[in-house]
Formats: C-alpha cells, structure tokens, sequence
C-alpha cells in the first residue's frame, strides 16, 4: 500500500514545497487547492472562475478555450453552478453519505456534463470539480488509475473505503498531514492523491493511458 511507505511525509513535503533546501522548488500542484484563496471560498463556491481554470493547469492539464468561454459566460457555467449548489462544500467524504457521490447524484450530473464537451474527458472533469469541492470530490488522473485500478465508481471505492474501520484510512490521511506540516487546508483527499501519486510515479511505473 503506498500510504504505508516510509517515503511518504517527506514526499509530501517535497510536492508541498515544506523545508526545501535554497533554490529548490515546490511541486506547481502545490498551488492548485490554494491559488486566490481556494476554490470552496463562500463567495465563488458555486460557480467555475477563471482562477480555477489556472488552477488546473498547475496539475498538468488545460480546459480548452471554447469550453473554458461557456463556463464563465455561457449556459454551461449557469448549469454547473445550480449542480454545485447541491453539493456540501463544508463536508468531507468520509463523513458524507454515499448518495453524496453517487451515480446521479449532483456531483455526478455536473461530472458528466463537464466530461462530455469536447476535448475535456474524465480527468479535467474530475480537477475541476475537485478544485470545487476539494473535501468532498477527489483528483483521479491516469497515475492514480495505474496505482489504484479502475472501480466501477472511483467516487464511491474511495468513500467505502475511508469509512472503513472507523474511518481509519480518513484519519492517516489527516495525520500524515499534520505530520508533514502540510497546511490544514489541504484535505485528506489531496493528501491521499498526492502521496499516492508520488509514489507511483516514484515507482517508474508505465501506466496505460
């Protein structure tokens, strides 16, 4: 399990940018749940802005512009900001029922409205809405799925899983944190993507697109 490997607090560290020597540079994801105050601040919790469209870019993907246009200008960013009203911004997965994140659930509609445009897919589909609702929503790239697998629901694997046994994988997460000295406003889930996603792509692993 890569959450058990001793490497893990100082990967965290090193993506987070905590304790690095002169002239070495945190990880540009470091930014992504931080940049303009987050992307869960009350005022613009609702609606999709122009800072989290940058904010994806710092973990390697771009909405492409006709997109990124109707999501602030048009009817998809209107549709999407009704679809975020329902989903809790101030509750974490593990405490969230699993109609939180299940199929049709608001989170799921508005996943699949953003995953259906062109050119946009699964994995900017799920930044997007994780910069949203970054306690509730996980980021799910291609390193992850390699790490992870391909459940039929990556949303509803991961919350069975955090509230297993007490929700003692939700509060490793939470404590690998606090050990690194990782700021509290990086959720459990970003913990569990960072350190899995470092670690696997420690590991060298050629994973399938």
């Amino acid at each position: 399990m890569l959450l058990g490997a001793e490497r893990v607090v100082g990967d965290l560290r090193r993506y987070f940018g905590i304790g690095l020597s002169p002239g070495a540079a945190a990880f540009t994801g470091s930014r992504f749940e931080h940049l303009a105050g987050g992307g869960d601040r009350p005022e613009v919790a609702d609606r999709i802005t122009a800072e989290d469209l940058v904010a994806v870019q710092t973990l390697s993907v771009t909405v492409p512009a006709p997109v990124a246009l109707d999501i602030l200008e048009g009817p998809l960013g209107a549709r999407l900001s009704g679809l975020l009203h329902a989903v809790p911004r101030d509750l974490n997965m593990a405490d969230a029922d699993a109609d939180a994140v299940a199929d049709g659930s608001p989170a799921d509609q508005a996943w699949h409205l953003l995953r259906d445009r062109p050119d946009v897919g699964w994995v900017i589909a799920g930044k997007l809405l994780a910069r949203r609702r970054p306690q509730m929503l996980p980021v799910y790239d291609r390193v992850v799925r390699c790490a992870v697998g391909r459940p039929p629901s990556f949303w509803l694997a991961l919350h069975t899983a955090l509230r297993e046994d007490d929700a003692a994988l939700h509060r490793q997460l939470v404590e690998l944190r606090q050990v690194a000295g990782a700021p509290q406003t990086v959720s459990a889930l970003r913990v569990c993507d960072v350190a899995v996603w470092m670690g696997h792509r420690a590991e060298r692993h050629a994973c399938p697109r």
